[in-house]
């Protein structure tokens, strides 16, 4: 249960996919692996687990830099694998930074895990008479993939991307783009997510309702925090 004094009554709630619905860190692992093993990565990397370790901090840094705007998409995903690959010093940074960004994204579109009480989530909110919406700063061509073959599309009703009208959470814009979707307001809309910085904040700017999910026990000061998702009281 949450423990908190705040009445949850949207009837509208936007979940954050990656990392709150979606296992984005155990998938992405699965990816990363399987590359490591496929073209022979151990040419510069002593193990996968130094290749996935490299790789992420210089994706995190990226993915900063672009939830902020300073990067476009375009540029983050030419720039996530070459790096890692220079800083190793591989002769074919260039070559395996192009190809591995769109093969990535192919082998992580078809994995399938789900963060624990995903599925059980969505069937509470349906069945309580919520509609429930993703609202992620994702990339369109991969986030619906990873809808349907993990079989969230079920449960979701809809989807808003950053990709839809070009800017990413922490924008207010794309909040109120969400709001138009669902034919909804900022008093009746609820985010679910585990990214302070862009889900939270964005939230809150809006005047929407916040639940801040951090598996690691941590907590928000303005927002409602759980550890699980099993503990969102609805």
């Amino acid at each position: 249960m949450v423990e908190n004094d705040k009445d949850l009554t949207c009837r509208v709630a936007w979940i954050d996919l990656d990392d709150t619905l979606w296992d984005f860190k155990g998938n992405s692992r699965v990816a990363l692996a399987g590359l490591y093993d496929d073209y022979n990565l151990s040419r510069w990397f002593p193990s996968a687990t130094d290749w996935i370790e490299c790789y992420e901090r210089h994706n995190h840094a990226l993915w900063d830099q672009y939830n902020h705007a300073a990067i476009t998409k375009e540029y983050l995903m030419a720039e996530r694998f070459k790096r890692p690959l220079l800083e190793a010093g591989s002769e074919l940074a260039e070559e395996y930074g192009r190809r591995f960004d769109g093969e990535y994204l192919d082998r992580l579109a078809e994995c399938r895990g789900l963060v624990d009480g995903a599925i059980d989530l969505l069937g509470r909110l349906h069945a309580a008479g919520w509609k429930t919406g993703v609202l992620s700063n994702g990339f369109t061509e991969v986030q619906h993939r990873k809808i349907r073959n993990s079989g969230l599309e079920p449960y979701i009703d809809f989807v808003v991307l950053s990709d839809d009208i070009g800017v990413n959470k922490p924008d207010v814009r794309l909040y109120r783009h969400a709001e138009k979707v669902s034919g909804s307001d900022a008093a009746h809309c609820l985010m679910v997510g585990d990214n302070p910085d862009t889900d939270i904040v964005g939230a809150l700017a809006a005047g929407w309702q916040a639940v801040f999910f951090a598996p690691d026990g941590s907590s928000h000061p303005q927002a409602v925090s759980i550890s699980r998702l099993s503990e969102l009281n609805l």
